[in-house]
């Protein structure tokens, strides 16, 4: 339950002109996998932020081993790793259609009020949720 993994294709307008993905395009593929297993979970980024609660980055530490290429299909794991007060943390992969690893990603989060802009502890509903996985 920790983990969750999603595909995504390489869009041409993701490449260059040898056909190789970007390096600023991965964090999206990253992003869609974290929203993913929040989703996977039972919860909605959408609802969450609509209830005044948003979660963005802090950190992030991407390593490039091997380059994705246009019409690949990837396939992005997403680990929960941990969590603490108001931080969250996942670690992530992103596999070929291979299996072979092209990226990994450690990113740290933080919940924070819509309204004051400031750190706030999550909501009861998602601190139950990441009991469960530790």
């Amino acid at each position: 339950m920790k983990d969750h993994q999603i595909q995504v294709r390489v869009r041409y307008s993701e490449t260059d002109q040898m056909g190789v993905v970007y390096h600023g395009n991965y964090i999206p593929y990253f992003e869609i996998g974290r929203v993913e297993w929040l989703r996977d979970k039972g919860i909605s980024y959408k609802s969450m932020e609509e209830s005044g609660i948003a979660l963005p980055i802090v950190s992030m530490n991407i390593n490039y081993k091997k380059s994705a290429r246009y019409d690949e299909l990837l396939t992005v794991h997403t680990t929960f790793k941990s969590q603490s007060s108001v931080k969250i943390e996942f670690d992530c992969a992103i596999y070929n259609e291979s299996d072979e690893l092209l990226t990994t990603a450690q990113f740290i989060l933080v919940f924070i009020s819509l309204k004051t802009g400031r750190p706030t502890v999550p909501p009861d509903y998602i601190l139950e949720l990441l009991k469960t996985m530790e």
